[in-house]
């Protein structure tokens, strides 16, 4: 993977670049980012830079001898050496680490036994690794442990695992000028991580950690200590709206309203865009026509029509309701400017001719609650019925003790 495929996080790149190129690169990096915003991908990446041929100069392929031709001699090693911000992607050692075939890249991430008493390995799964990372490089530890059939059984990085660490790195490399080791999820070592507190502090020479993690405060505090963190900030909108146009092909509307709703998560974008086959926007003004106008008959028709939809459907239309009524009580404090007008921007405006500050709020809150619901399996058709009931006095400055 090159740093060129990885969605934004500019700085990043930038900031672990300078590292190797002034020399300062440590021996255990923690790259710590939320779900979604790339952490593993940008360690695999970094792994491919560290490896590949062209960025250290150390071409396997033998060196030209002067042309019997007359032509310019052949450039000397130092001449061809250059300032390179990526991996070239095309040298043994990139195809190689692309494929996750390197021999001096290793990986271990949490496992499942595959039968009672079983004491399984990261390499018993490389093969699902392997296919996982290439479908799901914006995957989560849930839908690793899913694609490799974990059901209900707790992932966990074991400590023959660890043992298996120690004796990886003992080993002399076979290619490449540093041995690599990858640890996805080290929230999962739990006290088995101390058996690799004296590989981490005083690793074998040209040996390279790189921890991928979610949560700083799920990490052993001994390991934590002993690596140079690399925070990796949350995606901007505009950035999974650019990826999802380029990358999935979907249209500049769909795209934006999707950015917004995912917050800087781009699994959680893909996520809305698999179940994604609706309108929210027309769904929403229908609902709220329905509910200010007193239309029984219609309310019921709705709520049966939503009722219908799976719970994952019904939480994306909550969320992108109070996200419009957040950017609602936004836009009375900073008004939009011409150029940020779009769809959305429209809708939030019409909610403030709805409903004032404290109405949205309530509102707000009442939308969270039925989420909550909703993830505990509510009755979809009560569930809205009252929500419905809640809007209208809401609305109506009737009940806004509802909320309390």
């Amino acid at each position: 993977m090159q740093f060129e495929n990885i969605i934004g996080q500019k700085e990043v790149k930038e900031h672990i670049i300078q590292m190797v190129q002034q020399n300062r690169l440590s021996h255990a990096l923690l790259f710590l980012g939320k779900e979604g915003s790339g952490a593993l991908s940008l360690a695999m990446a970094f792994a491919q830079y560290i490896v590949c041929e062209k960025v250290n100069g150390k071409s396997t392929a033998p060196a030209p001898g002067p042309s019997l031709f007359g032509e310019p001699e052949p450039a000397t090693a130092i001449e061809k050496q250059e300032t390179r911000n990526d991996s070239c992607g095309t040298c043994p050692a990139c195809t190689k680490a692309t494929q996750l075939i390197h021999p001096d890249i290793h990986f271990s991430y949490p496992v499942i036994p595959r039968k009672p008493g079983d004491k399984p390995l990261s390499t018993d799964y490389i093969k699902n690794w392997r296919e996982f990372v290439a479908a799901s490089p914006y995957g989560n530890v849930f839908d690793w442990l899913q694609f490799i059939g974990a059901e209900n059984k707790q992932g966990n990085i074991t400590a023959e695992e660890c043992n298996d660490i120690n004796r990886k790195i003992s080993l002399k490399s076979f290619e490449s000028e540093y041995k690599i080791l990858i640890i996805w999820m080290p929230e999962y070592l739990t006290k088995n991580g101390n058996k690799l507190l004296k590989l981490i502090e005083e690793p074998p020479p040209n040996t390279l950690f790189l921890l991928v993690a979610e949560s700083e405060e799920q990490i052993l505090p001994t390991i934590l200590s002993r690596t140079q963190l690399v925070k990796i900030p949350l995606l901007s909108n505009e950035e999974i709206e650019v990826a999802l146009e380029l990358r999935a092909g979907v249209t500049i509307d769909k795209a934006r309203q999707i950015a917004l709703l995912s917050e800087g998560n781009y699994r959680e974008a893909l996520h809305l865009l698999q179940h994604e086959e609706s309108d929210w926007q027309a769904m929403l003004r229908e609902w709220l026509n329905l509910v200010v106008k007193k239309n029984l008959a219609g309310q019921v028709k709705w709520v049966d029509d939503m009722s219908k939809q799976g719970r994952e459907k019904q939480k994306q239309f909550l969320k992108y309701f109070t996200h419009l009524l957040e950017m609602a009580i936004r836009v009375q404090f900073i008004p939009p400017t011409a150029e940020g007008m779009n769809n959305e921007m429209d809708f939030a405006l019409r909610l403030n001719k709805l409903c004032g500050i404290g109405q949205q709020d309530a509102i707000i809150q009442e939308l969270d609650k039925a989420s909550y619901y909703i993830e505990r399996n509510a009755n979809g058709k009560m569930l809205f019925h009252a929500l419905s009931i809640k809007l209208y006095h809401i609305i109506s400055n009737n009940s806004l003790i509802l909320t309390n």
